[in-house]
């Protein structure tokens, strides 16, 4: 098939989807492996990449690697950096035809939501050429070092300390709550590079190569008995200069933009996702009257109002969506994306455990299903979620203040 890209009716302004619809609906047919149809909620198909990817099912590493060679993995990033080019209302195409399959997407993790279009953003041409293509390809995995045991969510107390030695800066302290520390490549990290200004000016935004001598991550098990989060300790580690993105002592600007792509990431879990549908799982596990409708009442009525407020939000980010297409930069409404994202999705996993009764109440043996278990510990997972990314706390401080004009 021609290349979409190559193709101004697909890359270029459309005012009728249709026939990039029909192009995107053909190309998911054709190239995505019938083994992940139907497996969007099992997160052992879903790919991060990076050279330590355990890639439980083959078929994730083919799906991965088909969808970049067509710019499919980071569907909007520029066609220079292993992108397509497509248009925001394009991509949404794109992922409902994978949607339509109950498919994972081919590439997640921080690479894709977070760093990359921070450095769409703020990086040089030098540093997006070096890491984007990378990341595209699934080639590289990347965590995060914001917060500190002092440093959570006033991270603008950050002790980690960066100090330049000829062409490299040496790192010395400590980063905590780093997900996927353990299996990701690089990490994008915020520094202390001057002490004697105030704290928001004396932090540098910098990129460290995992494997660099002095790294050591220790993994955080939860809860749930898995173990996303980390402590990463760094001891004289020694990165180039060059791998500092914006102006020294300038990153606390760069941490901010990229807090907003990081909410609105974390916020878009509200909108359900490639997670089960509620309807379909209520008439499964509820049953179904007469009409055709859920059997319980009250199943059936939380039902419709998680499901309209999942549809009213994702409006919503459509709509956000269209202004950062216009030239619009992530600001305050990320926290109010992140805000509201969080809670209903912490509304729907309590939804979808009700409406699985006694059978999301397994952990391990038999009598359950694999969808049944991965439910008891999402629900678990979920709980997280008003804490991460920013507490729900400091994003109503945020909403009060630059949002509603509230004083302090």
């Amino acid at each position: 098939m021609e290349s979409l890209a190559a193709r101004e009716s697909i890359v270029g302004p459309m005012n009728d989807l249709s026939e990039f619809r029909e192009e995107a609906r053909a190309w998911v047919e054709g190239n995505a492996p019938d083994f992940l149809r139907g497996r969007a909620s099992d997160p052992n198909a879903w790919a991060a990449g990076g050279r330590k990817a355990p890639f439980i099912y083959p078929e994730s590493r083919d799906w991965l690697l088909a969808a970049a060679a067509r710019g499919f993995s980071v569907p909007t990033w520029p066609e220079e950096y292993g992108g397509a080019g497509l248009s925001r209302d394009e991509a949404a195409v794109l992922h409902e035809e994978i949607a339509r399959l109950a498919l994972p997407l081919p590439l997640t993790g921080f690479g894709y939501s977070m760093i990359g279009p921070t450095l769409l953003d703020h990086g040089t041409e030098a540093q997006r050429a070096e890491h984007l293509p990378k990341i595209a390809r699934g080639e590289i995995r990347w965590c995060q070092g914001y917060s500190e045991p002092n440093a959570g969510s006033d991270l603008a107390s950050l002790a980690t300390s960066a100090v330049r030695d000829g062409d490299f800066y040496v790192i010395n302290g400590q980063k905590i709550w780093t997900s996927g520390a353990d299996q990701a490549d690089w990490i994008f990290m915020l520094v202390r590079t001057n002490p004697d200004v105030k704290k928001q000016r004396g932090i540098t935004f910098i990129l460290v190569d995992m494997e660099s001598p002095g790294v050591e991550v220790r993994p955080i098990r939860l809860i749930s008995g898995a173990s996303p989060f980390c402590e990463t300790f760094f001891h004289d580690v020694r990165t180039p200069v060059h791998q500092v993105i914006g102006e020294v002592n300038g990153g606390w600007t760069v941490a901010k933009a990229l807090l907003g792509h990081e909410r609105t990431s974390i916020g878009g879990m509200g909108r359900g996702g490639a997670r089960a549908s509620l309807p379909e799982l209520a008439r499964d596990y509820v049953g179904v009257d007469e009409l055709g409708r859920i059997d319980d009442p009250a199943i059936r009525e939380r039902v419709t109002q998680c499901e309209m407020d999942a549809m009213s939000y994702g409006l919503t980010i459509k709509r956000h969506g269209d202004g950062l297409e216009a030239g619009h930069k992530p600001g305050p409404e990320s926290s109010m994306f992140k805000y509201y994202g969080t809670e209903l999705n912490m509304r729907r996993e309590e939804l979808m455990l009700s409406i699985r009764g006694p059978q999301a109440l397994g952990w391990e043996g038999e009598g359950f299903e694999p969808a049944e278990l991965n439910q008891t510990r999402t629900w678990l997972r979920s709980r997280a979620n008003s804490i991460e990314g920013g507490t729900s706390e400091v994003q109503l401080n945020i909403i009060a203040k630059r949002v509603l004009g509230l004083p302090d």
